[in-house]
C-alpha cells in the first residue's frame, strides 16, 4: 500500500489549523482559571470580610432586634444573603436545602462551630440551580454560643461573568484569524514559489539542461538552498563536460590507429605490395598501432579501477630510499639511450605506509616523463627527504620545460601540452592523471613547477609512517 504524503502547503495549513484549536483550548482554560480562581476566590474573601464585618455588630449579650433590623437592611443593599439566628436548628429551618445533595452542616461543621470557629461552604444548590459560596460564624458571649450568622451568595454561572467579554473575544478572535488566514493565503504564494522554481529546475538538470541558474539575491535559507544547488549542478555540468570530452578524446585516439590499421590491412588483403620486406613493414605498423591501443585501454581500465573507492590497496610500511633505487634501476636502460645522468640523494630513515607496487608506479611514471623531454646527455636529480609529517620525492631534469599556462591541466585524462610530440614518444596523457589518483588513495598529492627550456621539478608528497 502506497504511504500516503501530503505536500507543504497542507502542512502549513494543518499547523494553522491545530494553533487554531490550541489558542480555542487555551482561551476555555484560562476563562476556566479565571472563574473558578479568581472570581470563586474573590467572592470566598469577599464573604469573610462581610461575614467578620457583620459579626463585630454583635456586642455581647442576646441576638437584639436591633442586629436583625441591621440584617435585614443589609440584605437590601448588598448581594449577599445573610441570616441571623438563635441557633443551628433555626439555620437549617431557614436554609432547608441542600449542598452538593448533602445537609448545610455536618457533624463535623457544628463540632468547629463549637469551637468558635467558622465554617465555608460551597457547592450546587437544586432550588436555586446554581452553585453558592456561603460562610457560617458563630456570635460568643465568652464561651456561650448566644446565635450564628450565615451569609451567602448565589455564583453566576461563567457565561454570565463572562457574558461582556465573551462577545468581544468572539469577535476579536475571528478577526485575528480572518487576518491571519488572509495573510498566509496571501504569501502562500511567495513562500513556496521558490520551492516550486526549484522543482522546475531540478526537472530541467535531470533533463540535461544546464544552462540556466537559480536567483540567490535575496537573503534567506531559500537562496542558501539555492546556491548549493547552483553549486551542485556546476559539478554535474562539468561532470558532463568532461565525460563528453573523454569519450571525445577517447574516440580520436582511437581513430588514428584504427586508420592505420585498416589502411594497413586493406594494403596486405589487396596485394599492393610486391615486396616482402614493405609487407613486413605494413604488418610492424599493425603491431605497433595494435599495442598502443591495448595500452590506451589497460591504462583507462588502471585509471578507472583507482577511482572506485571499493578498490584495494596493500598498505604495508616502505623504506622509500629502497624502493626509489630499486625504480632508479628501471629507468636506467631508458637514461641511457639519451646519454642521461642520473642522480640520487636519498634520505635512508624515511618511512612511509603505502602501497609498494602503485608507489613505484607514481615514481616510474615521473621518471618516464622526465626522460622522454629530457635533451640528449642531460642530468636527472633524484631527491628524496623529510618535511614535518610527510617524506617528499624530487625528480628535477633539465629537459624542454612545460608551458605555464598548462600546468594546472596536467594530470587531466589525455591533456598533453605538446600534442604530436607525446604521440610520437608513445603516451596518452593518463600517466600522470593514474599517478595523482594513486597518490589522492594515499593522501598524498603532486606539484610541478616548469620553466620552458630550462627543466620541471616534480614534487611528489606521501603521509611518513605513524609510529
Amino acid at each position: 500500500m502506497k504511504k500516503r504524503s501530503w505536500t507543504l502547503n497542507k502542512k502549513v495549513s494543518m499547523l494553522l489549523l491545530l494553533s487554531l484549536l490550541f489558542t480555542i483550548l487555551f482561551s476555555f482554560l484560562f476563562m476556566h482559571f479565571l472563574y473558578k480562581d479568581l472570581y470563586i476566590g474573590t467572592m470566598k474573601e469577599s464573604i469573610l470580610y462581610q461575614g467578620e464585618r457583620t459579626t463585630a455588630h454583635y456586642h455581647y449579650g442576646e441576638v437584639s432586634g436591633d442586629i436583625k433590623d441591621k440584617i435585614l437592611w443589609y440584605n437590601v443593599i448588598s448581594p449577599y444573603k445573610v441570616d441571623v439566628v438563635d441557633s443551628l436548628h433555626e439555620l437549617k429551618e431557614n436554609f432547608p436545602y441542600k449542598v452538593d445533595g448533602e445537609p448545610l452542616l455536618s457533624k463535623e461543621d457544628t463540632a468547629l462551630l463549637d469551637q468558635g470557629q467558622h465554617i465555608m461552604k460551597e457547592g450546587y444548590v437544586k432550588e436555586f440551580d446554581r452553585d453558592i459560596v456561603g460562610a457560617v460564624f458563630p456570635l460568643m458571649n465568652e464561651e456561650r454560643h448566644m446565635g450564628y450568622i450565615y451569609i451567602y451568595i448565589p455564583l453566576a454561572e461563567m457565561t454570565e461573568v463572562f457574558q461582556k467579554g465573551i462577545p468581544i473575544l468572539v469577535l476579536a478572535g475571528t478577526m485575528f484569524y480572518f487576518l491571519l488566514f488572509v495573510i498566509i493565503q496571501s504569501t502562500l504564494g511567495s513562500l513556496f514559489k521558490p520551492v516550486k522554481e526549484m522543482k522546475a529546475f531540478s526537472n530541467r538538470v535531470a533533463n540535461g539542461d544546464f544552462s540556466q541558474r537559480l536567483d540567490v539575491s535575496r537573503n534567506d535559507e531559500m537562496s542558501e538552498l539555492g546556491r548549493t544547488f547552483n553549486h551542485m549542478v556546476d559539478s554535474l555540468e562539468n561532470q558532463e563536460e568532461r565525460k563528453r570530452q573523454f569519450l571525445s578524446n577517447v574516440a580520436h585516439e582511437l581513430r588514428t590507429p584504427l586508420t592505420y590499421i585498416g589502411g594497413y590491412t586493406a594494403v596486405l588483403m589487396d596485394k599492393v605490395h610486391t615486396d616482402p620486406d614493405d609487407a613486413e613493414e605494413s604488418l610492424k605498423l599493425i603491431q605497433k598501432e595494435s599495442i598502443r591501443m591495448q595500452k590506451l585501454i589497460n591504462e583507462l581500465l588502471e585509471l578507472n579501477k583507482l577511482e572506485d573507492s571499493s578498490s584495494h590497496l596493500e598498505f604495508e610500511p616502505i623504506v622509500l630510499s629502497e624502493l626509489l633505487s630499486d625504480t632508479l634501476s628501471l629507468v636506467q636502460p631508458h637514461a641511457r639511450e639519451k646519454d642521461l645522468v642520473l642522480e640520487k640523494s636519498l634520505d635512508e630513515e624515511t618511512i612511509i605506509n603505502g602501497d609498494p607496487d602503485r608507489i613505484r608506479q607514481v615514481v616510474y611514471n615521473v621518471l618516464d616523463n622526465a626522460i622522454k623531454y629530457s635533451k640528449p646527455q642531460g642530468k636527472i636529480i633524484l631527491r628524496s627527504s623529510r618535511q614535518g609529517d610527510e617524506a617528499l620525492i624530487t625528480i628535477r631534469d633539465h629537459g624542454i620545460g612545460i608551458p605555464s599556462s598548462s600546468i594546472p591541466r596536467i594530470g587531466e585524462r589525455f591533456y598533453r601540452s605538446d600534442l604530436s610530440r607525446t604521440r610520437n614518444s608513445g603516451g596518452y596523457g593518463l600517466g600522470l592523471s593514474i599517478a595523482k589518483e594513486i597518490l589522492h588513495r594515499h593522501g598524498g598529492s603532486l606539484q610541478i613547477e616548469s620553466e620552458e627550456g630550462v627543466g620541471t621539478t616534480v614534487t611528489v608528497k606521501i603521509p611518513l609512517l605513524k609510529l
